[in-house]
């Protein structure tokens, strides 16, 4: 196995090679045929990033970075964090549980988990901040100054999972300056967004910033039973201080705060009584007595709508100080989550099945940090310290007991609660040295202590009051039975590792080839139905031990013909030891450690081929081998082998201000939602296109906007869950993204 996953790294090694060379060559052909040289095009933007913990041009960084400004993300029209992965080659979003739940896929590396204990390979961090619940991590997208996507492994620099790569967005911060904007969206449903921020000195040294949104909508899914679903009912704050006593130091205090209270759940039913994960949508579900036959994806007979109760909060300090050479940083924060979610998981009429889950989680962090730099050397040190504490449950009701020792109204169900405690402690450390004027050589090293107790229970139950949204507290349950019990514990110590050599012959070009080990920390199973047979509640099943991915990548970054175009490319391979592979088995989630390896490349393409024209292109392609115990070959969940983007945008200036015409689309080819890839979890492939009209007044104080996102309709699967054989209910649930919604904003700057 060894010999042949070599043999395949070196053949797919020297495939990525030629297909960079032949794009590379293509891209130039394009771009050169697209400038004319006597053109007044606009010059692209320069990015400034942080991805090394200090600020770099986005060119002279030797990883692969999606990185976008906040004009960039405003002009694209993203309203959600989720959404910045449309123009990022190999980056995609995941929901597991729809509206309620986010996570990002990068290059194959994904987390398909519903349940909230289970951390992301792809870390999210908010103004450096980690946010570990995935259900946390949907937070609305305002007043940003940027987002950096970074690609593949980067656990040196940053403090918690992040083997396939993380998304940073910061927020503008505080200034001196008087400034804010305010913007109103009125769109499809009823939408109604309202966000807006503003800022300036309450002191020589003391500034302010409040920034705010609200987004509410009618909901785009029909209940024939009354009522409709995805709707939007969201609450974002954020309030910052800055006070900078001198030159030297300045001390940053954040307080966010978002609240959301949706009716979700929705799922499209499709009758499954054929062969396992096969889709019979013409068959009768006798196991449910229903079927949906009206072909309409986005309504349904749901006897008990779901909703999405969740309470973010969050309170960060960051202190800086600049000595000699030598800047310190300091970063505190205290996070919690509380969310109370529950779905009409069988999708019908009949009161057979909801899904139930609670979260209840806290996160202390902190990190010191110095940065500094020699004549030929810049290097970077430092700790970092975490405690998540998660109370959480999740379970399943059912149909009410029946009989003399019924209680009068409640219905019957499991509740499994569990807690987890980790404390995670680690020391890190990268230098940059300077070989020669062209050439350099980053070194970096995290080592990691990772200390997790785990407690885990599967009761049968009555609820006493079902539509209560404490329904799993003690005075609103009855405990019948207790089912089985689990408790563990690990204790691991795990290194990641960066090595970089990195060329730069000249100001325009970047060269770089880099070996990255990126480790995962263990974790825990927290199962809905009992297992079968009951003796499977133990470490085997139950525990799953690190993950260690090592990733060689070979890059190349390139501006040219006057800064009127960028290209960056990449190619790598990636070998994994003890893979953490999310299998679905019916609604169940469990974690198994597995082998895999997978190779790909990406371009990403930023022209400006004439006056007012701007183009973005990006191009990806992701093949992943799993290998699962008892030698089972799949593939990871939610990885396309490949995916596309595409942004057209003209701007025509007047004299009475601006307008600018955009077009963006993107393509998905064929991916799965559980590693069976039977018909039932599959996506054949989509793509989704939105076009968008932008009036700016030559002051730029008003901006006046149009769109239509999804302008086809397409319809397409974000998550399905097969629920025929194994779970017994004859049906696959659906759950599909967002259908066409057209909008209009106006905003002010002042």
């Amino acid at each position: 196995m060894d010999k042949q996953r070599a043999g395949l790294n070196d053949s797919m090694k020297n495939k990525s090679e030629r297909l960079m060379a032949n794009s590379k060559k293509l891209i130039f052909a394009i771009c050169a045929a697209l400038v004319s040289t006597s053109a007044a095009a606009a010059v692209l933007e320069e990015i400034v990033v942080t991805a090394q913990k200090r600020e770099q041009n986005l060119q002279d960084v030797g990883i692969a970075v999606t990185a976008m400004t906040g004009e960039q993300l405003e002009a694209l029209g993203y309203d959600n964090a989720q959404e910045v992965t449309r123009m990022a080659a190999g980056v995609s979003t995941v929901q597991p549980n729809g509206e309620a739940n986010y996570a990002m896929a990068i290059r194959g590396v994904a987390a398909n988990d519903f349940t909230t204990n289970v951390e992301s390979p792809v870390a999210i961090y908010l103004d450096e901040v980690y946010i570990s619940q995935m259900s946390g991590t949907g937070f609305a997208l305002f007043d940003m100054e940027r987002v950096e996507i970074l690609k593949g492994p980067q656990g040196t620099l940053y403090g918690r999972n992040a083997t396939g790569g993380l998304a940073h967005f910061l927020s503008v911060k505080p200034s001196q300056e008087r400034e804010g904007y305010a913007k109103v969206t009125y769109g499809d449903y009823d939408q109604i967004k309202l966000e807006g921020a503003i800022g300036g000195a309450l002191s020589d040294t003391l500034s302010a910033r409040l920034s705010v949104s609200t987004h509410d909508n009618d909901g785009y899914v029909e209940n024939r039973l009354g009522g409709d679903l995805n709707n939007a009912d969201d609450r974002s704050y954020r309030l910052q201080f800055l006070w900078e006593p001198s030159d030297q130091t300045e001390v940053l205090l954040s307080l966010r705060a978002a609240d959301q209270d949706i009716d979700t759940g929705f799922f499209e039913h499709v009758t499954s009584l054929g062969e396992p994960g096969e889709l019979t949508p013409d068959l009768f579900n006798y196991v449910l007595g229903y079927q949906d036959t009206d072909g309409d994806v986005f309504a349904g007979d749901y006897d008990d709508p779901g909703y999405n109760d969740l309470e973010t909060r969050g309170y960060s300090l960051t202190i800086k100080h600049d000595f000699d050479n030598v800047s310190f940083t300091s970063i505190t924060d205290f996070s919690t989550v509380e969310r109370k979610y529950i779905e009409d998981s069988d999708a019908s009429p009949a009161p057979v099945f909801n899904f139930y889950l609670n979260t209840d989680a806290e996160q202390l962090s902190q990190e010191f940090r110095l940065n500094g730099e020699g004549e030929s050397m810049k290097w970077v040190v430092g700790v970092y310290y975490m405690d998540l504490d998660i109370k959480d449950s999740n379970g399943a009701i059912t149909d009410p007991f029946v009989g003399p020792a019924a209680t009068p109204g409640a219905e019957a169900g499991l509740s499994n609660p569990y807690t987890s405690d980790l404390q995670s402690t680690s020391v890190f450390g990268q230098i940059e040295y300077a070989l020669s004027d062209t050439l350099n050589l980053v070194i970096g090293a995290r080592a990691i202590k990772d200390e997790k107790d785990f407690d885990y229970a599967i009761n049968i139950v009555e609820f006493l009051d079902p539509e209560a949204r404490n329904f799993d507290s003690s005075t609103n349950m009855n405990n019948l039975a207790t089912l089985a019990t689990y408790s563990g514990s690990s204790d691991d110590t795990e290194v990641s590792a960066r090595l970089s050599l990195d060329w730069l012959p000249n100001e325009n070009s970047l060269y770089y080839v880099s070996w990255n080990r990126g480790v995962k920390g263990a974790g825990f199973n927290a199962p809905i139905f009992p297992l079968s047979p009951p003796s499977g509640y133990n470490d085997e099943t139950m525990s799953y031990g690190p993950e260690q991915l090592d990733a060689f990548e070979v890059g190349a970054k390139w501006s040219f013909m006057d800064g009127l175009a960028r290209i960056n490319v990449a190619a790598y391979s990636y070998d994994y030891e003890d893979y953490q592979a999310f299998n679905i088995i019916g609604i169940d989630t469990l974690t198994v450690n597995a082998e895999a390896d997978s190779q790909g490349f990406e371009i990403e393409a930023q022209l400006s081929p004439g006056d007012g024209w701007d183009v973005l292109v990006g191009i990806a392609y992701n093949d992943i081998d799993v290998e699962l115990p008892g030698g089972i070959d799949t593939t990871s969940v939610q990885s396309p082998e490949w995916a596309t983007n595409l942004m057209i945008r003209k701007e025509w200036m007047l004299d009475i201000g601006a307008i600018a015409v955009q077009f963006d689309t993107m393509y998905r080819s064929e991916h799965f939602f559980s590693l069976t890839r039977a018909p039932a979890v599959t996506e054949n492939g989509y793509n989704l296109s939105n076009v968008s009209v932008t009036y700016t007044t030559s002051d730029d104080r008003w901006q006046a906007k149009a769109f239509i996102d999804n302008v086809t309709d397409e319809e397409y699967l974000v998550q399905t869950f097969d629920l025929s054989t194994e779970a017994a209910f004859g049906m696959t649930e659906q759950y599909y993204g967002k259908p066409k919604w057209w909008g209009v904003s106006v905003k002010y700057n002042f």
